[in-house]
């Protein structure tokens, strides 16, 4: 087990809490000696500075909804509770807070506030005996009270259906993964365009994005995976869905197939 899930576990034991949406996380953190505010930031979501006195913790106002509000909190509480002697102040972006971001201390920040907020064991019975679809994930987002984005790495860990996320920014694929024994092998697009016929390439060259009720797209499974010569597009059932931050010029495809 991680070390940024371990200790969110611990400090959940030591406060007592089972249900992370039973208290605001602006009073976990302040219990640990650490004063949240919230006010404009330039380039940043949010911020933290030690002294020895009281640790500050900044949440760029301009975040508009609540739950990655909450999500970039436990993200901060994360690097107060693991990483206090590595820096004095830090600021963490959209890009930090993905889970694709590589570096020793954002992973372990993302892992403390995804168990934080979405503590394992719970996580699992909420998902139980329920069918994948983009309504699910927005359900536990409402339900959790945190980001949708952290939503879908943390079905992708525990989900019981597999499911592919794309990173993509600035209309370029960053990062990829993948269940393990995945049964199909995905198309490396690492710093390549989105797929054409992606609904990711939609948002970037016609900024085309899908309400609620028409965010599940089918899309081929040539799309983003390879097409064995012997195989036809058609016998497949692929969808993608999309998470699109506008303002970060940033989209999270999820694919999956439905059997």
């Amino acid at each position: 087990m991680s070390r940024g899930k371990l200790e969110a576990q611990r400090l959940l034991n030591e406060i007592g809490i089972t249900d992370p949406t039973a208290i605001e996380i602006n009073k976990i953190a302040f219990g640990l000696g650490a004063t949240v505010i919230e006010k404009p930031l330039k380039n940043s979501d949010g911020r933290i500075v030690f002294s020895k006195s009281r640790t500050i913790i900044t949440i760029n106002s301009g975040i508009e909804f609540t739950g990655k509000k909450r999500f970039t909190t436990a993200h901060e509480i994360g690097h107060y509770c693991m990483h206090r002697d590595h820096f004095q102040a830090h600021n963490d972006t959209d890009a930090t807070l993905q889970y694709f971001k590589k570096g020793h201390q954002e992973t372990e920040a993302n892992e403390f506030a995804s168990e934080l907020l979405m503590p394992e064991d719970l996580f699992k019975q909420e998902i139980q005996g329920k069918k994948f679809d983009p309504e699910l994930l927005r359900n536990l987002a409402d339900r959790f009270q945190t980001s949708i984005t952290s939503v879908a790495y943390k079905y992708f860990e525990l989900g019981g259906h597999p499911i592919c996320l794309f990173y993509s920014f600035d209309n370029k694929v960053r990062y990829w993964k993948r269940p393990e024994n995945y049964p199909h092998y995905i198309i490396d697009r690492t710093k390549l365009s989105p797929p054409e016929d992606s609904v990711a390439a939609e948002f970037f060259d016609k900024e085309k994005i899908y309400r609620k009720t028409d965010s599940k797209q089918p899309i081929w499974k040539s799309t983003w995976f390879e097409l064995k010569n012997w195989e036809n597009d058609q016998d497949f059932k692929f969808y993608e869905y999309c998470i699109i931050t506008p303002k970060y010029n940033t989209v999270l495809s999820i694919v999956w197939e439905e059997l």
